[in-house]
């Protein structure tokens, strides 16, 4: 792993973490439907973020598979049992076939497993094609992160508003790990998992600087999005 990257990912139970959110705020409950917590084993438990983005079908970052891989869904409390949830094991994980763990790039992770759809269970929709979203973009990132520096993690979904970045910002920070052709770069330290612009689906945060400073670095979703149709097609 390059030694200035941070993988987003955060140990359980969550209060061991660093990754956290800076303004952001409590989520109406299950207005995020399509929201996922992945929990794997990778030396120690962790848990990352994910997308429900078809029935069978939770996107998540290729770094986060593990072992004993399970999804939460429906779920907005994540510290306790509440009855729309459904906590769901992993039938197969397929990684991007060209992911990098060193240099992160193709950090996608399509899990397939069984969901029942629900008013609290909704995927989100893909990206049409190969669209581009463009700097300056307001969009929404949501999951389950410390809310400040010295904050604790909170036990329910957040999300904050962010505002697409330049290539620039990204290339000057992480050089020749930056790919703007498949990655986008955010101007935050909301390390929140799901980046949605009018309700389309359009990135995943992947990694960022140790230090917990602005910018992120999140995988676009429509460059993936001929290899992530043809793997939901034949499984």
């Amino acid at each position: 792993m390059p030694p200035l990257l941070l993988l987003l990912t955060f140990l359980l139970p969550p209060e061991a973490g660093t990754e956290e959110i800076i303004g952001g705020h409590e989520a109406k409950p299950h207005s995020r439907p399509y929201m996922a917590l992945v929990l794997f084993t990778s030396g120690e438990k962790r848990s990352c973020g994910g997308v429900l983005v078809q029935e069978g079908f939770v996107l998540t970052a290729a770094h986060c598979e593990g072992s004993s891989v399970k999804v939460i869904l429906g779920a907005h409390n994540i510290k306790r049992p509440e009855k729309t949830q459904e906590v769901i094991r992993v039938r197969k994980a397929t990684p991007h076939p060209d992911f990098v763990h060193k240099t992160l790039s193709n950090d996608i992770l399509l899990l397939q497993k069984k969901a029942t759809l629900t008013k609290a269970v909704q995927p989100l929709r893909l990206p049409m094609g190969n669209t581009e979203v463009r700097p300056v973009a307001l969009c929404h990132v949501a999951g389950w992160r410390r809310l400040g520096p010295e904050g604790v993690y909170p036990s329910t979904l957040q999300e904050v508003e962010v505002t697409v970045q330049k290539d620039e910002k990204c290339q000057t920070c992480f050089k020749r790990f930056y790919n703007s052709a498949t990655q986008m770069c955010v101007p935050s330290r909301a390390t929140l998992e799901a980046l949605s612009c009018n309700n389309v689906f359009q990135a995943m945060v992947s990694y960022g600087k140790r230090n917990g400073n602005p910018p992120q670095v999140f995988p676009e979703v429509s460059p993936f999005l001929h290899w992530i149709k043809e793997i939901m097609k034949h499984h």
